[in-house]
């Protein structure tokens, strides 16, 4: 059996969870998720918590067992709390504002990035130079933003980036020069 899959994924005071014939519901605060669940694993909800068990100890069941797991923890935390990454602007004259729908950014190139902004989720803007994606889906919060670090990717040599907050960019020593 797989070690996370075994722990029960608790369910927080104003968050209901359901299963009906194959797809789990869960509403909060904040939205409603929906998620298919595989035929190797069976959803139940037990008081305050959901329990996901596999059909047989097959290594399919095992696997899809963990992950089913994992990922109605993930909606029940959307729907509750949210999920929000923040990306960091690096360079002279790189810039992001959003206008409606769209996401405008210069970073470097001749022409403006305009990103579509997906349904579901909110971005922000600050002067300092950070992107901040928030949402209640952890996969299309995590997608939207790597989409974006693909646009402008960190050069080691100038440091210029659009770089995830958390992520440190180990620069390169440059030439050495004459004495």
């Amino acid at each position: 059996m797989s070690k996370v899959g075994k722990l029960p994924v608790s369910i927080p005071a104003g968050v209901t969870v359901s299963v009906d014939s194959g797809i789990v519901t869960v509403k909060g605060a904040k939205g409603e998720l929906k998620q298919a669940v595989n035929n190797k694993v069976t959803v139940e909800v037990k008081g305050s918590e959901v329990v996901v068990n596999p059909v047989d100890n097959s290594k399919a069941a095992n696997a899809a067992h963990g992950l089913y797991r994992v990922l109605i923890n993930n909606m029940v935390i959307g729907v509750s709390q949210g999920f929000s990454k923040t990306l960091i602007i690096n360079g002279v004259g790189y810039r992001a504002e959003v206008k409606g729908k769209e996401l405008v950014m210069n970073l470097g190139y001749s022409n403006d990035f305009i990103a579509i902004i997906p349904e579901g989720l909110t971005v922000t803007t600050d002067p300092s130079g950070k992107i901040t994606i928030a949402g209640i889906d952890k996969q299309r919060v995590g997608e939207f933003s790597a989409q974006l670090r693909k646009l402008r990717m960190p050069d080691h040599s100038t440091g210029k980036a659009l770089r995830h907050d958390k992520e440190h960019i180990s620069r390169n020593v440059g030439k050495p020069g004459a004495k």
